[in-house]
């Protein structure tokens, strides 16, 4: 159990729903649920801009992680032997991809300690 400010923190033994999520932060915000939900949409809007084809491919939530678009080269197919029958198997191309990294950042890391 962690203290935040005047609120305590207990650990939770089953992960929220959306809705249990939504109704958390509507209360101890004081906002209503739909200006939550607002808030929550808007930051998947933000994020969506930075991460998507020919944007900067980086988003940081401060403290908490860093969001990033790591490109994946092309591969050519290849012969290689299969260590578990020893015959020689082609292994097939792969076209560039692009994949999504999550970084947790000190404020995250400092959480699970």
């Amino acid at each position: 159990m962690t203290t935040t400010g005047s609120r305590t923190n207990t650990a939770l033994k089953e992960a929220m729903t959306k809705t249990q999520l939504l109704d958390a932060l509507s209360e101890s915000t004081g906002l209503q649920k739909k200006d939550v939900a607002s808030v929550l949409d808007q930051l998947g809007a933000v994020i969506e801009r930075h991460v998507r084809k020919r944007a900067v491919g980086t988003f940081t939530l401060p403290g908490l992680l860093k969001i990033r678009v790591v490109r994946k080269p092309a591969t050519k197919s290849r012969k290689m032997i299969s260590p578990f029958t020893g015959q020689e198997i082609t292994v097939a191309a792969k076209p560039a991809s692009r994949a999504v990294k999550v970084q947790p950042l000190s404020g995250l890391k400092r959480m699970t300690e």
